[in-house]
C-alpha cells in the first residue's frame, strides 16, 4: 500500500471511530447507517459531488457551505452533517469514500454481520441473493450481508470474497485454468 493511501486510511479510520462512537452514545446508529447509504448513493450518482470532495480548487468556506446544504437537502442526521462540515473546514473531504467504507465495517461488526463481496456475470435475483447469504451465513456462523456487483466478462458463475477467503466459480477462471494447463502440456 502506498504511503498516501495508508495516511488517508488512517485519517478515515479516526473520523469513523469518532463518528461511530458519537452516534452510538446518542442512540443514532440506525440514522448513521441510513446516512452512509444516502451519501454513498450521492457519490455514485453525482460527478459534481465527487469533484467537490476531491478538488483543491474549492475553498474551505465554499466546501463547508456546500456540505451544510447537502446535509440539509439529504436530511442527514445532525451528527453526520456536522462531521461533513468539520471535514470540509479541515480540508479532509477527500477521505469521504474511505470514511464510508470504515463506517460500514464498524456498523457491520456492531450488528454481528460480515460482508461478502459477490461478483456475478449477471445480476442476482432476490431469491439467489437470499440463498447465497443463507449458505454463507451457515459457513461462518454470522449474518452475511452481500455487496453484489456484475461483471459480464465472467461469462457465468460467481466470485465470492468473504474476509480473506475467495471462491471463484466463474467460467472465466475455469477457462484460464484450462488455458494454463494446455500451455504446460504443449
Amino acid at each position: 500500500m502506498s504511503e498516501p493511501a495508508s495516511i488517508s486510511t488512517g485519517i478515515a479510520a479516526r473520523y469513523a471511530t469518532a463518528l461511530f462512537d458519537l452516534a452510538e452514545s446518542e442512540g443514532a446508529l440506525k440514522a448513521l447507517e441510513a446516512d452512509v447509504g444516502v451519501i454513498e448513493a450521492a457519490l455514485a450518482e453525482s460527478a459534481d459531488l465527487r469533484d467537490v470532495i476531491a478538488s483543491p480548487l474549492y475553498g474551505r468556506d465554499a466546501t463547508e457551505g456546500a456540505m451544510g446544504k447537502l446535509a440539509t437537502a439529504m436530511k442527514l442526521n445532525k451528527i453526520t452533517g456536522n462531521t461533513l462540515r468539520l471535514m470540509a473546514q479541515k480540508r479532509r473531504l477527500f477521505i469521504l469514500p474511505a470514511l464510508l467504507r470504515a463506517l460500514r465495517e464498524k456498523i457491520a461488526i456492531h450488528k454481528g454481520e460480515v460482508t461478502a463481496d459477490v461478483v456475478s456475470a449477471k445480476a442476482l435475483t432476490k431469491t439467489q441473493a437470499d440463498k447465497l447469504a443463507k449458505v454463507l451465513a451457515a459457513s461462518v456462523g454470522r449474518d452475511v450481508k452481500l455487496n453484489a456487483t456484475v461483471d459480464e466478462s465472467l461469462i457465468g458463475g460467481l466470485v465470492v470474497k468473504l474476509g480473506s477467503t475467495m471462491i471463484d466459480t466463474s467460467v472465466k477462471a475455469k477457462l484460464n485454468a484450462l488455458q494454463n494447463t494446455m500451455k504446460e502440456v504443449g
